[in-house]
């Protein structure tokens, strides 16, 4: 018996599940859970242009979807969730939010800060102003006014210019704020607005002005909502059926292959302690869809066990030895192996080029577990095996699954 191979194989074995039983927890907790498992909201809304005759180009649908993130972000809401979709849609998912109606209203609200001369011509309007510039400030009577500032000084001092003796009236949307005199040309592109505000009022609409103006006019098409409760109790409900359904798998494998079901056993459970840490690290979103894409996985690593130990217990009944039978059958299955999870990665990166939310999760999911499977299901396998039979602990065939009888001489 060569000692020093079972040893490492034993030292391997407890190290790896030691690290394993140490940093599970943490990883687990820090994974990022969907709104149909957090709970949350779901809205798909609809862009139309702000003037009649204009078009949605990509370039505004893309810049409206980063003002509803920055929204998201402003009023404290975590990691949002927000694509574009076709050429005239964004889906916002918002996850652990309780306060959605008011929330819905926040990020939809157009926020418009537009100055206008006397007849109603719009002088300036939400893309003249410096984004997050607006602050809280007192005027000569201790009176709060809110500052803004303009991208174009020499524009806004033409406009003062232009109306002076008249007066520029300052609207948020269609409600008026202030609608102050011109005395001169104001120069330097900032202004104050100032109406009788209590600081309270002040800081709101400072607040509200640094939401931004959003490029386009967002229509709600269709909006789903999950409590928390219910998506805490789909997530126990899918966890739970998947380690049941592993366990079974798992004693499958050790009546069907003995040494070598243990082995995939370990190295299954190698396998998703490593995608759990993929999806840590990657700050990955897991959904459902996800889930059931993992679980999907864990049975295309035990796939792939399957395929290379039923190549090796082919070569064993042929009459070769085991360790000629281990490279032999690792050999052999090795491309079999290959051409399904590159067949299966190509059809979920086409899943995930043309999908879109959960399809995209689905996807993702599964071309991660694809490629931690070859690590852990063909490269670690194959070593821990080796090192078996390099022990020469484990030397009679039926320890592999075969029966004597059913071995062929050369």
């Amino acid at each position: 018996m060569n000692g020093k191979r079972l040893f490492a194989f034993l030292g391997i074995v407890v190290i790896m599940f030691g690290v394993i039983a140490w940093t599970s927890p943490s990883l687990v907790n820090g994974i990022r859970l969907g709104l149909d498992l957090k709970g949350g909201f779901e809205v798909l809304y609809e862009a139309e242009p702000l003037t009649a005759g204009d078009k949605v180009t990509p370039t505004l649908l893309k810049d409206t979807a980063k003002s509803l993130e920055a929204r998201a972000d402003k009023i404290g809401i975590s990691e949002p969730e927000i694509t574009t979709e076709g050429t005239n849609r964004i889906r916002v998912r918002l996850a652990g939010v309780t306060n959605e109606d008011e929330v819905r209203d926040i990020i939809k609200k157009p926020v418009n800060l537009t100055f206008k001369a006397p007849d109603g011509t719009v002088e300036l309007q939400g893309d003249d102003f410096v984004q997050n510039a607006a602050t809280v400030e007192y005027d000569s009577l201790n009176n709060p006014v809110v500052s803004i500032k303009l991208k174009d000084a020499k524009k806004f001092e033409d406009v003062t210019r232009r109306l002076t003796g008249k007066t520029l009236a300052i609207y948020l949307d269609d409600e008026m704020l202030s609608n102050p005199n011109v005395n001169q040309p104001i120069s330097g592109g900032s202004a104050q607005i100032s109406g009788n505000f209590t600081l309270d009022e002040a800081n709101n609409l400072k607040d509200t002005i640094n939401l931004g103006a959003l490029p386009l006019k967002l229509t709600e098409k269709y909006t789903q909502s999950v409590g928390a409760k219910l998506g805490q109790q789909s997530l126990e409900d899918t966890v739970r059926a998947g380690l049941i359904g592993s366990a079974i798998i798992l004693v499958f494998l050790i009546i069907l292959f003995r040494i070598p079901g243990v082995v995939a056993g370990i190295t299954v459970i190698t396998f998703t302690w490593l995608l759990v840490l993929v999806f840590e690290m990657l700050n990955v979103t897991l959904t459902l869809p996800g889930i059931a894409a993992f679980v999907l996985g864990i049975g295309m690593a035990v796939d792939a066990n399957i395929i290379m130990y039923e190549r090796i217990k082919e070569e064993i009944r042929s009459g070769k030895s085991l360790l000629s039978s281990l490279k032999a059958g690792s050999k052999n299955s090795f491309r079999t192996i290959m051409d399904a999870n590159i067949t299966n990665m190509i059809s979920c990166g086409v899943l995930y080029y043309i999908g879109n939310g959960a399809i995209r999760g689905f996807a993702l999911t599964m071309i991660l577990s694809i490629l931690v499977s070859i690590v852990t299901n063909i490269f670690f396998s194959r070593l821990l095996i080796h090192l078996l039979i390099r022990s020469n602990l484990f030397t009679k065939p039926s320890y592999f699954g075969v029966k004597e009888a059913d071995i062929r001489e050369l």
